[in-house]
């Protein structure tokens, strides 16, 4: 009988034409990633469709160790962008090499793709009738090539289960250090993002990075307000609050703060609250009530339901799965 390894085998397929900036990612947060003894937690390969050498967009080739055996020997495969899709941009299929290459993947491996990567997935019928995402500059395109996929072009990365996608460049690190706290943990993911000088958890999606007038310089910002609220969870914090602390009428302070984050006060407060309520989960053996209140959802059948609607998991059962991956 064959032992598998303990650690979680991501294979990274570049294709030519590939960008990177997109193409490291995967190795720098996984190799990041480290159990409690300092373990790597991932093994990450860096592979293509035949195994030779594939050109870069930025002027370079690359040589990798792998080919498509790494494909089917990984639990996950992290597709990075290419600019060169081909026929895969006008909805076309999977050229040859890379059909083949995809034919070699056991069934139930997870699948990700950053930015318009995307269209890989796709083109091989991993997205139909899924939700997805890509780079918010693609996404209308995306969406009139692909109409069985159901397209996010809000959001910095989709999580389906088996098949996930983000959308451009660092939303990939975004994707990788999600993948780590759903695999380990917020802890663990944490301390990778604090390894690689990046943020654990950006706020809001693509929407504050889309392309819009310069406001003008004199206008003034939410950041304080939000990091004031963030020091505050456990109140019952209302909008009017918030716009108060910010000096700005309602309706001035909902706009500028989806304007910055991404999202509304109330779905932001909300997220910061969930996030507190995992940490709490993950590293206490606080009851949940109090669990609960200290991050700000009143009672536990709060938080139950807002674990349901968002993570899919009562408040027990997410503490019972990372307390016991994090004991392993």
């Amino acid at each position: 009988m064959t032992v598998r390894p303990t650690t979680h085998r991501v294979a990274v397929l570049a294709l030519d034409g590939v960008i990177p900036f997109e193409l490291g990612i995967p190795s720098r947060i996984f190799d990041s990633a480290r159990g409690p003894k300092g373990e790597r937690l991932y093994e990450v390969s860096v592979c293509t469709a035949d195994g030779r050498p594939v050109r870069t967009e930025a002027g370079f080739s690359v040589a990798v160790d792998h080919g498509p055996e790494a494909l089917a020997s990984a639990d996950t495969v992290v597709i990075p962008p290419t600019y060169d899709l081909g026929a895969m941009a006008g909805g076309g299929p999977l050229p040859e090499p890379l059909a083949r290459a995809f034919e070699v993947i056991e069934p139930g491996t997870r699948m990700v793709s950053i930015c318009t990567a995307s269209y890989v997935l796709a083109a091989a019928g991993l997205l139909d009738g899924r939700p997805a995402t890509t780079h918010w500059c693609d996404a209308a395109a995306f969406a009139r090539t692909f109409p069985r996929v159901r397209v996010d072009p809000g959001v910095l990365f989709v999580d389906d289960g088996d098949v996930l996608t983000s959308a451009g460049a660092a939303a990939g690190i975004d994707l990788c250090l999600h993948l780590v706290r759903r695999d380990h943990g917020s802890a663990v993911a944490n301390r990778a993002a604090r390894h690689c000088v990046v943020p654990p958890h950006r706020d809001g999606g693509q929407a504050q990075y889309i392309e819009r007038p310069v406001p003008e310089p004199t206008l003034a910002s939410t950041a304080a307000t939000r990091a004031w609220a963030l020091e505050r969870l456990q109140e019952p914090l209302s909008l009017a609050e918030m716009a108060d602390h910010a000096r700005m009428s309602l309706r001035t302070f909902t706009r500028r703060f989806r304007e910055e984050a991404g999202l509304t006060p109330g779905n932001w407060l909300t997220a910061q609250r969930l996030e507190l309520a995992r940490q709490l989960l993950e590293s206490s053996d606080l009851p949940v009530d109090l669990v609960a209140h200290r991050a700000g959802f009143g009672t536990a059948n709060s938080l139950r339901q807002h674990m349901r609607s968002v993570l899919g998991v009562s408040p027990v059962a997410y503490r019972r799965t990372f307390q016991v991956a994090a004991r392993a």
